[in-house]
């Protein structure tokens, strides 16, 4: 999609190429995070840029367990932390350390298209368990998921690419599912989004809910700063052996050649990592587009959280409609990527003058969905067959 959207605006120019593909936030880091790149590169924080504990730095560590501390009101320790290279860099340092060939993850789709080639990086294999039509999770479908096999559940709240959010009670019918189960699964939390909730919306704490969970996440979404690749795993001290499994973090941490998380990253979230983006303008803007995609005809789950819409598709073929798109300029990810057929991903990092001009590109390739469907009625009606 990338390299399409490069094509298009080669072809047509910029002003007529909506791409809506990409998780990319278009708005600059807040100020303070720049303030304190300023600070840190200036050279008032003697060695903020040598080697450092493959976990990293120790002060970093510390000050973020606080804060996890905080959050959950466990006892986190710095130990309990491991910095790493964006949030993608943390599942994968976990999965490594926590999967022996043939072991079993369970994801709810849809997800993260990434999901799948993570888990069998390490030997895994990924078992995925639908959700219902408003995206919520079947518990029950979860439970039937579980096999001797399993090792971990990924979920992923708010959600790529749905933007739901799942609520504290599927969290507490989850642990006592787990609490049921002879071998013990740990439930991985992917986070990247806690920070983007709509309407006042509180995210649970995972960990507050969960024994054996662990948090991976990154700053990249809520400080936008995606390409400075900083994450973390948090390590619930509840889980038996949280050391044991820390020590392991800290170790694939280097030998997946990750090796650190940024150095100067590390400082920078130290100091202003439990700050966040203005959520504001991407309600507006979610706003904008939902109302304007369900007033003339598409169907899709309000998100409640993150920065993306994932409508049906008016074809059943997702694939196909996003083709339509493509001829009015648009740039959209079929659902099919995440799990999930017969819809599309559509990212809200864009400007709300970008989302107001696509509008009437979307209305046409609806109005030639449906006339491709008017027509394959007629054909197939057998009430008009020639005997």
């Amino acid at each position: 999609m990338f390299e399409e959207g490069n094509r298009l605006r080669a072809e047509r120019g910029a002003e007529n190429v909506f791409d809506f593909s990409l998780g990319n936030p278009e708005v600059e880091p807040p100020e303070l995070v720049l303030a304190a790149v300023r600070k840190i590169v200036s050279g008032q924080r003697p060695r903020a840029h040598a080697y450092m504990p493959n976990g990293g730095f120790p002060e970093v560590r510390q000050a973020l367990a606080q804060r996890q501390a905080q959050a959950t009101g466990l006892p986190f320790a710095a130990e309990n932390i491991i910095l790493t290279v964006g949030a993608g860099g943390a599942l994968n340092v976990v999965l490594k350390a926590l999967l022996d060939p043939g072991d079993e993850v369970i994801a709810l789709a849809p997800c993260f298209v990434e999901y799948r080639s993570y888990v069998e990086n390490h030997g895994g294999r990924l078992v995925v368990a639908e959700t219902r039509a408003d995206f919520q999770p079947y518990l029950s479908r979860v439970a039937q998921a579980i096999t001797p096999r399993t090792k971990a559940i990924l979920i992923n709240s708010p959600n790529n690419p749905t933007g739901v959010v799942y609520p504290a009670q599927f969290l507490d019918g989850l642990e006592a599912l787990l609490q049921q189960q002879e071998r013990p699964v740990v439930v991985i939390s992917d986070e990247p989004y806690r920070a983007l909730a709509y309407d006042g919306i509180a995210i649970p704490e995972t960990q507050r809910h969960l024994r054996n969970a662990i948090v991976a996440t990154s700053w990249s979404k809520t400080l936008a700063i995606p390409g400075e690749r900083i994450g973390m795993l948090a390590i619930s001290p509840r889980i038996e052996e949280a050391h044991l499994l820390g020590d392991a973090c800290t170790c694939t941490n280097r030998i997946l050649g990750f090796v650190n998380a940024p150095a100067l990253w590390q400082w920078v979230v130290a100091e202003v990592g439990h700050h966040a983006i203005d959520i504001a303008p991407y309600q507006a803007k979610r706003d904008l587009f939902w109302e304007g995609l369900t007033r003339m005809g598409y169907r899709c789950v309000r998100p409640q959280g993150a920065f993306y819409l994932f409508p049906e598709t008016p074809l059943e073929d997702d694939v196909g409609f996003v083709q339509l798109l493509l001829e009015e300029g648009i740039l959209a990810v079929p659902g099919s990527g995440f799990g999930r057929s017969g819809h599309m991903r559509l990212s809200m990092t864009v400007s709300r003058s970008t989302i107001e001009r696509s509008l009437p590109g979307f209305e046409r390739a609806l109005a030639r969905a449906r006339s491709r469907q008017e027509g394959g009625e007629r054909r197939d009606d057998p009430s008009r067959r020639i005997a």
